[in-house]
Parts: C-alpha cells; structure tokens; sequence
C-alpha cells in the first residue's frame, strides 16, 4: 500500500486517522503506530503533551472503508489491565470483548442539554415509582428499564454530562436523587473499569433497585437526625429484604443485580449487613457499589445535614481500608476525579470556575470554566482553560460550595453549558 503522508496538529486528529510517527511532543511517552479509535484516546495523546504528529491519508479509514472489515491494528496506547467482576464466567475465547469499549463520543455541551432531559424524566419516574410504594399501591418494575437504558447512553456518548448532573443537590429530594445518581456514577465507574456494556447495564440496574426498599421503611425514621435506637436501626436494615423482593418482580433480574442489591451495606471486615460478609465472600460488584453508595451518600444535601465536598469523602473512602477495598477506591478516585465534574473550584487570583472534565493523567490539573470573580464578588466572561496547559501560573486552591457564594448551582450549569 503506498504512503500519502501529511504533517498535522493533535487538534486535527480524528478518529479512524492512521498515525504514522509522533513529530512533537512535551513528554516521553511512546506510543505505537495505528489507527485512532476514539476521540478519548485524542484527548489521552494531547494531554500527554502530544503537539504534532504524521498521518497516512491512504491507510486513514473513510467513510467507504468503514463499511468494510476493519484491520486489526494494534492500538496507540495498551489499556489498563480490567479487573474481573464475579460472579459471571469468563466467556471463551471467541465470545470475549474488548478491555477497553469504544465510544462515539459528543461534546459536554452538546449532551447537557439531552442528559438533563434524561435525569429529569428518570427522577420523576423512580419519584413516581417510590411514592405509590409508600403508599401500598401495586407498581411495574420495569419503568426504570429505560431509565437504566439512556443512563448508559448516555454516559457512553460523554459520561461528563450525567457526571455534571449528580452534582446537583436537594436536601427534599434526596430519596430519589441517590437511587439515580449512584446508577449514573456506577455506570461511569464501570466504563472506567472497561466493564463491557452488558456487565455495565446489570450494575446499573442494580444500582436503580439498591435503595427502592427504603419506601417499606417508616420515613420518619429515615429522616430522623438523633442516633437512631436499636429497634429503628433494624428496621432500617430491612430496606435490603424489601428492595430483592421488590427487583425480583423485574423481568430481566440477574445475579449480578442481586448481588448488588444484597450486597450494597456489606464492608470487608465483615461490620456491615445483612449476613456480615467480609473479604473473599465479598464480590468485585458489591466493593464497586458500597464505594458508590457511600461516596454519593456522604456528598449530598439531607433534611439533617448538608453534603462534604467529594475530595472530603474521597478522603474518607481511602482512609478506611478495613472497610472498602482501596484498590478499587484509587481506581475510582481516578474515575470522578480529585474535583469532579460539576464541581465549583477557586483558583489562584480568586477566580471561581466549574470542573468541565476530569484529567486522569493528572487528576488536579482538569479542564475548567472560569465565571466568577470571587474578590469582587460578579460574574465574568466565561473562559475554558485546560489546567495542564498553564503549569503553576493557575492552580486550584480549594473545592467551593455554591451557597458560599450564593450560586444557584443548577441555573450556572444551564447557563455556563448552554451550546
């Protein structure tokens, strides 16, 4: 096959472009000739420092050529081994998928406006769902089949939006947020892992029906600010009975989910309930879920208490190895990000921004929207920096709350993504 080369920048770079030879670059990564996969892997490349590369026009996919089998190329950069989720089999060799899935992905901007379309429409339905719950009255199951469903689209068209959308808070409606925030972060979690979209849906779902239970339980002992009493303690612990009979009415209930289910206030030194397993009795999908459940628990608004910062509960999470596998906190760490998506940020010069998107090479320098001037204490032309681009010049200082600066968190993410 004869060579047309062109010299380009790493902002020309698409995907199904074959790379060549790297020509400039700020660090020393080396990386293998093939064709680009995905957006993902451009933005990998360029936050490594990768400035100008060399592409071949004729071994370049087309849109023609991609209707056709593809070659298998060896790719650019070799993913992070995947850890095994138990209980499922590994499949045979020629039934196995990719560590690393493939995604077509769109801009933040572009997805917002169709992911808070999304959460908005699930919310009110698990709203719904739960509400006739309390009341004893007969429900379907399967309305969240399709919440579960565009969660993980999603995410896999860019897991920043629905990241973003977690972020939110409402001590009224704190119930509902958790059953689906702690879906979308688990199914972020699992991309992240390399899970493949099957496994990934089941721990969606799974997530969807962890907490349904709690509308068996008395909600004013659910609310309830003092210690609770022995007695109250149990009956909060039955929310885990109430919520497998509950996903067991759901046609497409797996194991996995079940696990999950069960599983989710399990911890590894065996404190946890209902059977107060630890360790090895513990699967990869039930240490996945209690980080997630926690995590998002500890970070949102109550009728009793307002939510800590993530870095705050991430710091919580990695500082008890007893009870949460610390492997899979640092992997999830590297998931969310030091400063998640959504997350308000100050910077040196006392400039407010919104984290836009996590930086996993180096998790405290991520891409941010500088809006506010904190000093002056007035909004500013909003401005996108990548915080890897400007070295020590501008840092992030701390996480900020919203309130503390009387930011309605939900109009500013409107505002600040709109297309």
């Amino acid at each position: 096959m004869p060579f047309m080369l062109k010299v380009i920048t790493i902002a020309e770079l698409k995907p199904g472009m074959y790379v060549t030879r790297i020509l400039k670059q700020k660090s020393n990564i080396k990386i293998k000739t093939g064709i680009v996969r995905s957006q993902s892997l451009i933005d990998t490349l360029a936050l490594h420092g990768i400035k100008k590369l060399e592409i071949d026009l004729k071994q370049s996919e087309t849109a023609q050529a991609q209707q056709q089998v593809k070659p298998i190329v060896t790719p650019l950069i070799a993913p992070e081994p995947v850890e095994k989720t138990d209980p499922q089999p590994e499949p045979t060799p020629k039934q196995k998928k990719p560590a690393v899935i493939a995604s077509d992905e769109t801009s933040l901007e572009e997805e917002f406006q169709q992911a808070s379309a999304a959460y908005d429409a699930g919310l009110r339905k698990i709203t719904t769902l739960q509400c006739d719950l309390m009341m004893g009255q007969s429900v379907n199951i399967a309305v969240l089949d399709e919440v579960g469903q565009t969660i993980l689209e999603s995410v896999f068209r860019n897991e920043s939006a629905m990241a973003v959308l977690t972020r939110l808070r409402d001590k009224n409606t704190y119930a509902f947020r958790h059953s689906i925030n702690t879906a979308i972060l688990v199914t972020m979690f699992g991309k992240f892992l390399g899970y493949n979209k099957n496994r990934i849906i089941e721990l969606t779902m799974g997530a969807l029906f962890h907490d349904l239970g709690q509308s068996k339980v008395p909600q004013g002992i659910l609310s309830k600010a003092d210690k609770l009493t022995e007695l109250e303690r149990k009956a909060v612990q039955k929310h885990v009975a109430h919520s497998f009979s509950l996903a067991k009415q759901y046609p497409k209930i797996t194991p996995l989910m079940i696990d999950v289910i069960i599983n989710h206030h399990e911890r590894l030194d065996g404190s946890g309930y209902p059977r107060g397993l630890k360790g090895d009795k513990l699967s990869t999908a039930a240490k996945i879920i209690a980080i997630v459940d926690v995590y998002d628990a500890l970070t949102a608004d109550r009728h009793f208490k307002s939510g800590i910062e993530p870095i705050a509960a991430l710091r919580y999470l990695m500082s008890k190895p007893e009870l949460f596998d610390s492997v899979l906190v640092q992997k999830f760490i590297r998931c969310v990000g030091v400063h998640p998506v959504g997350s308000i940020v100050k910077l040196t010069g006392e400039k407010l921004a919104l984290v836009l998107e996590g930086n996993r090479a180096a998790p405290l320098k991520p891409k941010i929207q500088i809006f506010y001037n904190a000093k002056h204490q007035h909004y500013i032309t909003r401005k996108k920096l990548c915080l890897v681009e400007h070295g020590q010049t501008i840092k992030i200082i701390s996480g900020v709350q919203p309130q503390d600066h009387q930011i309605n968190l939900s109009r500013l993410l409107k505002e600040q993504l709109s297309v």
